[in-house]
Protein backbone atom coordinates (compact mmCIF):
# COMPACT_ATOMS: atom_id res chain seq x y z
CA UNK A 1 0.00 0.00 0.00
CA UNK A 2 2.67 2.49 0.48
CA UNK A 3 4.46 2.19 -2.50
CA UNK A 4 1.01 3.37 -3.98
CA UNK A 5 0.11 6.18 -1.22
CA UNK A 6 3.99 7.57 -1.41
CA UNK A 7 2.94 8.28 -5.60
CA UNK A 8 -0.61 9.22 -4.46
CA UNK A 9 1.15 12.17 -2.42
CA UNK A 10 3.42 13.50 -5.12
CA UNK A 11 0.63 13.71 -7.68
CA UNK A 12 -1.09 15.77 -5.56
CA UNK A 13 1.29 17.85 -5.02
CA UNK A 14 1.42 17.88 -8.44
CA UNK A 15 -1.68 19.99 -8.06
CA UNK A 16 -0.18 22.81 -7.16
CA UNK A 17 1.65 23.35 -10.07
CA UNK A 18 0.24 26.91 -10.67
CA UNK A 19 2.06 28.28 -7.87
CA UNK A 20 5.41 26.36 -8.44
CA UNK A 21 5.91 27.50 -12.05
CA UNK A 22 5.28 31.37 -11.52
CA UNK A 23 7.87 33.43 -12.30
CA UNK A 24 9.07 36.60 -11.18
CA UNK A 25 8.77 39.95 -12.26
CA UNK A 26 10.63 43.34 -11.05
CA UNK A 27 10.40 46.82 -12.56
CA UNK A 28 12.15 49.66 -12.92
CA UNK A 29 15.86 48.01 -12.57
CA UNK A 30 16.41 51.13 -15.00
CA UNK A 31 14.73 53.74 -16.37
CA UNK A 32 11.88 52.30 -18.26
CA UNK A 33 13.02 48.96 -17.82
CA UNK A 34 11.46 45.85 -16.51
CA UNK A 35 12.92 42.35 -15.89
CA UNK A 36 10.25 39.66 -16.21
CA UNK A 37 11.48 35.46 -15.85
CA UNK A 38 8.95 32.10 -16.59
CA UNK A 39 9.13 28.47 -16.59
CA UNK A 40 8.74 26.80 -19.39
CA UNK A 41 8.33 23.16 -20.59
CA UNK A 42 11.33 21.25 -22.05
CA UNK A 43 9.14 19.35 -24.48
CA UNK A 44 9.41 15.61 -24.44
CA UNK A 45 11.12 13.79 -21.48
CA UNK A 46 11.57 10.65 -20.04
CA UNK A 47 11.97 8.54 -16.95
CA UNK A 48 13.40 4.94 -16.36
CA UNK A 49 11.98 3.17 -13.14
CA UNK A 50 13.50 0.12 -11.32
CA UNK A 51 11.40 -2.93 -9.86
CA UNK A 52 11.42 -2.51 -6.13
CA UNK A 53 9.02 0.24 -6.23
CA UNK A 54 6.71 -0.08 -9.96
CA UNK A 55 4.09 2.71 -8.51
CA UNK A 56 5.94 4.89 -6.41
CA UNK A 57 8.70 5.71 -8.76
CA UNK A 58 7.01 6.25 -11.54
CA UNK A 59 4.70 8.59 -9.92
CA UNK A 60 7.45 10.38 -8.88
CA UNK A 61 8.25 11.63 -12.26
CA UNK A 62 4.97 11.44 -14.84
CA UNK A 63 3.00 14.33 -12.10
CA UNK A 64 5.46 16.49 -12.28
CA UNK A 65 6.73 16.02 -16.26
CA UNK A 66 3.22 16.63 -17.10
CA UNK A 67 2.10 19.07 -14.61
CA UNK A 68 4.77 21.27 -15.86
CA UNK A 69 3.55 21.00 -19.27
CA UNK A 70 6.08 18.30 -20.76
CA UNK A 71 5.10 14.98 -22.99
CA UNK A 72 6.00 11.87 -20.81
CA UNK A 73 7.75 8.80 -21.84
CA UNK A 74 8.37 5.51 -19.48
CA UNK A 75 10.55 2.76 -19.38
CA UNK A 76 9.70 0.82 -16.85
CA UNK A 77 11.43 -2.18 -15.20
CA UNK A 78 10.77 -4.98 -17.21
CA UNK A 79 10.47 -7.24 -14.30
CA UNK A 80 7.45 -5.46 -13.23
CA UNK A 81 5.44 -3.50 -15.93
CA UNK A 82 2.04 -3.73 -14.80
CA UNK A 83 1.77 -1.30 -12.42
CA UNK A 84 2.92 1.80 -15.24
CA UNK A 85 0.75 0.22 -17.53
CA UNK A 86 -2.01 0.81 -14.94
CA UNK A 87 -0.64 4.36 -14.62
CA UNK A 88 -0.85 5.21 -17.29
CA UNK A 89 -4.36 3.73 -18.45
CA UNK A 90 -5.72 5.59 -15.35
CA UNK A 91 -4.01 8.57 -16.95
CA UNK A 92 -5.50 8.74 -20.04
CA UNK A 93 -9.00 7.99 -18.37
CA UNK A 94 -8.36 11.30 -16.24
CA UNK A 95 -8.44 13.12 -19.28
CA UNK A 96 -5.25 13.16 -20.91
CA UNK A 97 -4.54 13.93 -24.46
CA UNK A 98 -3.17 10.68 -26.27
CA UNK A 99 1.03 11.25 -27.13
CA UNK A 100 1.24 13.39 -23.50
CA UNK A 101 1.74 10.43 -21.22
CA UNK A 102 3.85 7.13 -23.00
CA UNK A 103 5.42 4.22 -22.07
CA UNK A 104 8.33 2.06 -23.66
CA UNK A 105 8.97 -1.25 -23.08
CA UNK A 106 12.13 -3.19 -23.07
CA UNK A 107 16.20 -3.39 -21.78
CA UNK A 108 19.12 -2.23 -23.09
CA UNK A 109 17.83 -1.19 -26.44
CA UNK A 110 14.75 1.09 -24.74
CA UNK A 111 17.48 3.03 -22.36
CA UNK A 112 19.75 3.74 -25.01
CA UNK A 113 17.10 5.30 -27.19
CA UNK A 114 15.38 7.31 -24.74
CA UNK A 115 19.33 8.65 -23.72
CA UNK A 116 20.02 9.48 -27.40
CA UNK A 117 17.09 10.66 -29.64
CA UNK A 118 17.40 14.25 -30.18
CA UNK A 119 13.70 14.57 -29.52
CA UNK A 120 14.10 13.78 -25.96
CA UNK A 121 15.05 16.44 -23.95
CA UNK A 122 15.55 15.14 -20.31
CA UNK A 123 15.72 11.95 -18.77
CA UNK A 124 14.97 10.88 -14.74
CA UNK A 125 16.56 7.50 -13.74
CA UNK A 126 16.27 5.81 -10.59
CA UNK A 127 18.54 2.15 -10.38
CA UNK A 128 21.58 0.56 -9.28
CA UNK A 129 24.81 3.16 -10.03
CA UNK A 130 26.75 0.97 -12.52
CA UNK A 131 23.80 1.15 -14.66
CA UNK A 132 22.83 5.23 -13.28
CA UNK A 133 26.39 6.59 -14.37
CA UNK A 134 25.88 4.54 -18.02
CA UNK A 135 22.48 6.36 -18.56
CA UNK A 136 23.94 10.23 -16.89
CA UNK A 137 26.89 9.88 -19.41
CA UNK A 138 25.35 8.44 -22.51
CA UNK A 139 22.12 11.02 -21.85
CA UNK A 140 24.45 14.15 -21.25
CA UNK A 141 26.91 13.33 -24.59
CA UNK A 142 23.79 13.90 -26.04
CA UNK A 143 22.89 16.83 -24.71
CA UNK A 144 20.17 16.07 -22.52
CA UNK A 145 19.66 16.82 -18.45
CA UNK A 146 19.88 13.76 -16.51
CA UNK A 147 18.64 13.05 -12.84
CA UNK A 148 19.89 10.23 -11.64
CA UNK A 149 19.12 8.25 -7.70
CA UNK A 150 21.31 5.23 -7.90
CA UNK A 151 22.89 3.61 -4.86
CA UNK A 152 23.00 3.78 -1.29
CA UNK A 153 24.16 2.24 1.70
CA UNK A 154 22.32 4.08 4.19
CA UNK A 155 23.89 3.43 8.03
CA UNK A 156 22.01 3.58 11.43
CA UNK A 157 23.82 5.05 14.59
CA UNK A 158 22.63 3.53 18.14
CA UNK A 159 23.52 5.93 21.06
CA UNK A 160 24.20 4.41 24.21
CA UNK A 161 21.61 6.89 25.77
CA UNK A 162 19.11 5.64 22.57
CA UNK A 163 15.52 4.32 23.58
CA UNK A 164 16.64 0.91 23.12
CA UNK A 165 13.10 -0.47 21.80
CA UNK A 166 12.52 2.54 19.62
CA UNK A 167 15.70 2.14 17.71
CA UNK A 168 15.96 -1.63 17.41
CA UNK A 169 12.31 -1.91 16.12
CA UNK A 170 13.10 0.67 13.65
CA UNK A 171 15.92 -0.75 12.66
CA UNK A 172 14.60 -4.56 12.19
CA UNK A 173 11.88 -2.62 9.83
CA UNK A 174 13.98 -0.28 7.73
CA UNK A 175 16.56 -3.28 7.20
CA UNK A 176 14.35 -5.94 6.34
CA UNK A 177 11.20 -4.46 4.80
CA UNK A 178 10.70 -5.13 1.36
CA UNK A 179 13.62 -7.99 1.65
CA UNK A 180 16.08 -4.56 2.10
CA UNK A 181 15.53 -3.96 -1.65
CA UNK A 182 14.83 -0.47 -1.35
CA UNK A 183 17.23 2.42 -1.87
CA UNK A 184 16.70 3.34 1.98
CA UNK A 185 17.06 0.72 3.67
CA UNK A 186 19.47 0.53 6.96
CA UNK A 187 22.33 -1.69 5.41
CA UNK A 188 24.42 -1.07 8.29
CA UNK A 189 23.76 -0.45 12.05
CA UNK A 190 26.63 1.43 13.96
CA UNK A 191 26.67 0.74 17.81
CA UNK A 192 28.23 3.31 19.56
CA UNK A 193 29.99 2.57 23.18
CA UNK A 194 27.76 0.67 25.36
CA UNK A 195 25.44 0.16 22.76
CA UNK A 196 26.93 -3.23 21.10
CA UNK A 197 25.19 -4.33 24.11
CA UNK A 198 22.00 -4.79 22.06
CA UNK A 199 23.18 -6.59 19.47
CA UNK A 200 22.00 -9.87 21.03
CA UNK A 201 18.65 -8.56 20.70
CA UNK A 202 18.45 -7.50 17.68
CA UNK A 203 19.52 -10.73 16.38
CA UNK A 204 16.43 -12.52 18.05
CA UNK A 205 13.87 -9.85 16.81
CA UNK A 206 15.40 -10.64 13.75
CA UNK A 207 14.93 -14.14 14.21
CA UNK A 208 11.54 -13.97 14.88
CA UNK A 209 10.13 -12.35 11.55
CA UNK A 210 8.28 -14.70 9.08
CA UNK A 211 9.41 -15.12 5.82
CA UNK A 212 7.16 -16.39 3.03
CA UNK A 213 5.36 -15.03 0.16
CA UNK A 214 4.04 -11.70 0.18
CA UNK A 215 0.48 -12.54 -0.39
CA UNK A 216 0.26 -14.82 2.85
CA UNK A 217 -0.72 -13.06 6.21
CA UNK A 218 1.56 -12.28 8.94
CA UNK A 219 4.48 -12.00 6.07
CA UNK A 220 7.30 -10.08 6.81
CA UNK A 221 9.75 -10.92 4.59
CA UNK A 222 9.06 -11.52 1.57
CA UNK A 223 11.83 -13.04 -1.36
CA UNK A 224 14.00 -11.14 -3.53
CA UNK A 225 13.01 -10.33 -6.83
CA UNK A 226 14.92 -13.02 -9.28
CA UNK A 227 17.01 -16.15 -8.58
CA UNK A 228 20.14 -13.35 -9.85
CA UNK A 229 19.57 -11.49 -7.01
CA UNK A 230 19.55 -14.40 -4.42
CA UNK A 231 22.72 -15.97 -5.86
CA UNK A 232 24.56 -12.62 -5.64
CA UNK A 233 22.92 -11.74 -1.82
CA UNK A 234 24.29 -15.03 -1.12
CA UNK A 235 27.70 -14.90 -2.43
CA UNK A 236 28.35 -11.72 -0.85
CA UNK A 237 27.44 -13.17 3.01
CA UNK A 238 29.73 -15.76 1.99
CA UNK A 239 32.55 -13.59 0.90
CA UNK A 240 31.95 -11.32 3.71
CA UNK A 241 32.28 -14.23 6.23
CA UNK A 242 35.70 -16.12 4.87
CA UNK A 243 37.32 -12.81 5.41
CA UNK A 244 36.48 -12.41 8.81
CA UNK A 245 32.78 -10.97 9.66
CA UNK A 246 30.64 -13.31 11.56
CA UNK A 247 27.26 -14.66 10.91
CA UNK A 248 25.35 -13.88 13.95
CA UNK A 249 22.17 -14.37 12.02
CA UNK A 250 22.40 -16.13 8.90
CA UNK A 251 19.20 -16.44 6.41
CA UNK A 252 20.60 -18.35 3.64
CA UNK A 253 18.95 -21.81 2.88
CA UNK A 254 15.56 -21.17 3.75
CA UNK A 255 13.29 -23.51 2.41
CA UNK A 256 9.50 -22.03 2.53
CA UNK A 257 6.89 -24.84 2.68
CA UNK A 258 5.13 -24.61 -1.11
CA UNK A 259 7.46 -22.62 -2.22
CA UNK A 260 10.55 -24.62 -1.85
CA UNK A 261 11.78 -22.79 -5.44
CA UNK A 262 11.52 -19.43 -4.34
CA UNK A 263 13.94 -16.55 -3.85
CA UNK A 264 13.99 -16.59 -0.40
CA UNK A 265 16.92 -15.49 1.70
CA UNK A 266 16.06 -14.79 5.55
CA UNK A 267 16.83 -11.42 7.67
CA UNK A 268 21.12 -11.96 7.97
CA UNK A 269 23.36 -10.18 10.30
CA UNK A 270 26.78 -10.06 10.05
CA UNK A 271 29.15 -8.12 12.89
CA UNK A 272 32.42 -8.00 12.99
CA UNK A 273 32.12 -5.60 9.89
CA UNK A 274 35.43 -3.57 8.59
CA UNK A 275 35.02 -1.27 5.43
CA UNK A 276 37.13 -3.20 3.17
CA UNK A 277 34.42 -6.25 3.40
CA UNK A 278 32.05 -6.59 0.27
CA UNK A 279 29.36 -6.52 2.80
CA UNK A 280 30.31 -3.06 3.37
CA UNK A 281 30.91 -1.92 -0.22
CA UNK A 282 28.62 -3.26 -1.98
CA UNK A 283 24.91 -2.03 -2.19
CA UNK A 284 23.56 -5.46 -1.55
CA UNK A 285 20.01 -5.06 -2.19
CA UNK A 286 18.97 -7.70 0.37
CA UNK A 287 17.52 -9.06 4.13
CA UNK A 288 21.18 -8.46 5.52
CA UNK A 289 22.22 -6.03 7.98
CA UNK A 290 26.02 -5.34 8.67
CA UNK A 291 27.13 -4.31 12.09
CA UNK A 292 29.61 -1.86 12.99
CA UNK A 293 31.09 -0.17 16.18
CA UNK A 294 31.86 3.38 17.64
CA UNK A 295 34.21 4.35 20.35
CA UNK A 296 32.20 7.62 20.08
CA UNK A 297 30.04 9.97 18.11
CA UNK A 298 33.10 11.31 16.35
CA UNK A 299 34.40 7.86 15.20
CA UNK A 300 30.70 6.81 14.13
CA UNK A 301 30.23 10.13 12.15
CA UNK A 302 33.30 9.52 10.41
CA UNK A 303 32.54 5.96 9.38
CA UNK A 304 29.62 7.49 7.58
CA UNK A 305 31.18 10.01 6.32
CA UNK A 306 34.30 7.70 4.73
CA UNK A 307 31.04 6.26 2.83
CA UNK A 308 31.23 7.38 -0.76
CA UNK A 309 27.25 7.33 -0.95
CA UNK A 310 25.38 9.42 0.93
CA UNK A 311 21.36 8.56 0.49
CA UNK A 312 20.28 8.48 3.87
CA UNK A 313 21.25 8.41 7.69
CA UNK A 314 19.60 7.79 10.79
CA UNK A 315 20.73 8.76 14.36
CA UNK A 316 18.93 7.31 17.80
CA UNK A 317 19.88 9.18 20.44
CA UNK A 318 17.72 10.92 23.62
CA UNK A 319 20.02 13.39 23.43
CA UNK A 320 19.13 16.99 21.00
CA UNK A 321 22.78 18.44 21.20
CA UNK A 322 23.90 15.36 20.03
CA UNK A 323 21.58 14.91 17.31
CA UNK A 324 22.21 18.66 16.21
CA UNK A 325 25.78 18.02 15.77
CA UNK A 326 25.18 14.93 13.98
CA UNK A 327 22.70 16.53 11.75
CA UNK A 328 25.65 19.59 11.34
CA UNK A 329 28.71 17.15 11.11
CA UNK A 330 27.32 14.06 8.85
CA UNK A 331 27.97 14.24 5.09
CA UNK A 332 24.02 12.62 3.84
CA UNK A 333 21.71 14.21 2.47
CA UNK A 334 18.52 12.69 4.09
CA UNK A 335 18.80 12.65 8.27
CA UNK A 336 16.60 10.80 10.23
CA UNK A 337 16.73 12.10 14.01
CA UNK A 338 14.94 8.40 16.15
CA UNK A 339 13.41 8.41 12.37
CA UNK A 340 15.02 4.96 10.58
CA UNK A 341 13.87 5.93 7.08
CA UNK A 342 13.70 10.14 6.73
CA UNK A 343 11.74 10.01 3.09
CA UNK A 344 11.02 13.58 2.36
CA UNK A 345 7.26 14.31 2.07
CA UNK A 346 7.15 15.45 -2.06
CA UNK A 347 6.28 19.26 -1.32
CA UNK A 348 10.32 18.98 -0.04
CA UNK A 349 12.89 16.82 -2.21
CA UNK A 350 14.56 14.01 -2.44
CA UNK A 351 17.76 15.46 -1.20
CA UNK A 352 20.41 12.83 -1.89
CA UNK A 353 23.87 13.29 -2.36
CA UNK A 354 27.53 12.11 -3.37
CA UNK A 355 28.00 8.80 -4.84
CA UNK A 356 23.96 8.50 -4.26
CA UNK A 357 23.23 11.04 -7.19
CA UNK A 358 24.38 12.11 -10.59
CA UNK A 359 22.82 15.29 -11.68
CA UNK A 360 21.82 19.02 -10.24
CA UNK A 361 18.63 18.31 -9.51
CA UNK A 362 16.79 16.20 -7.06
CA UNK A 363 13.25 14.49 -7.21
CA UNK A 364 9.96 15.89 -6.70
CA UNK A 365 9.43 19.29 -4.60
CA UNK A 366 10.96 22.74 -6.44
CA UNK A 367 14.26 20.80 -7.39
CA UNK A 368 11.87 18.46 -10.21
CA UNK A 369 9.75 21.73 -11.18
CA UNK A 370 13.39 23.60 -12.00
CA UNK A 371 14.59 20.09 -13.92
CA UNK A 372 11.74 19.74 -15.93
CA UNK A 373 11.06 23.53 -16.99
CA UNK A 374 13.67 26.32 -18.75
CA UNK A 375 13.74 29.83 -17.64
CA UNK A 376 13.47 32.42 -19.98
CA UNK A 377 14.13 35.93 -18.46
CA UNK A 378 12.67 39.02 -20.29
CA UNK A 379 14.32 42.43 -20.18
CA UNK A 380 12.16 44.97 -21.69
CA UNK A 381 12.22 48.83 -22.21
CA UNK A 382 9.38 50.88 -22.86
CA UNK A 383 8.90 54.66 -23.06
CA UNK A 384 5.70 55.94 -22.61
CA UNK A 385 4.40 58.75 -25.33
CA UNK A 386 1.73 60.79 -24.27
CA UNK A 387 -1.31 60.84 -26.95
CA UNK A 388 -1.38 63.31 -29.80
CA UNK A 389 -4.27 65.86 -28.82
CA UNK A 390 -4.25 68.75 -31.76
CA UNK A 391 -7.19 68.73 -33.92
CA UNK A 392 -6.78 66.26 -36.44
CA UNK A 393 -6.57 63.23 -33.60
CA UNK A 394 -9.31 61.45 -33.65
CA UNK A 395 -12.73 62.14 -31.31
CA UNK A 396 -14.50 59.27 -29.59
CA UNK A 397 -17.19 61.86 -27.72
CA UNK A 398 -19.48 59.93 -29.78
CA UNK A 399 -20.37 63.30 -32.01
Amino acid sequence: DGDVFRGIEVVEHALSMPALMMGETMEQISRNMDTTTIKQPLGVVAGIAPFNFPAMIPLWMLPIAVGTGNAFILKPSEKVPGASQMIVKLASEAGLPDGICNILHGGKEAVEFLCTHPAIKAVSFVGSGHIGKIVYEMGTKNGKRVQCNMGAKNHAVVMPDANAEQALNGIIGAAFGAAGQRCMAISVVVFVGEAVNLLPTLVEKARALKVNVGSEAGTDVGPVISKESKARVESIVQDSITNGAVADLDGRGIKISGYENGNFVGPTILSGVKPDMSCYKEEIFGPVLCVMTAANLDQAISIVNANPLGNGVALFTGSGGVARKFQHEIEVGQIGINVPVPVPLPFFCWSSSKGSILGDHHFYGKSAVSFYTQTKTTVSRWEYVAADTDANSVNFSGR
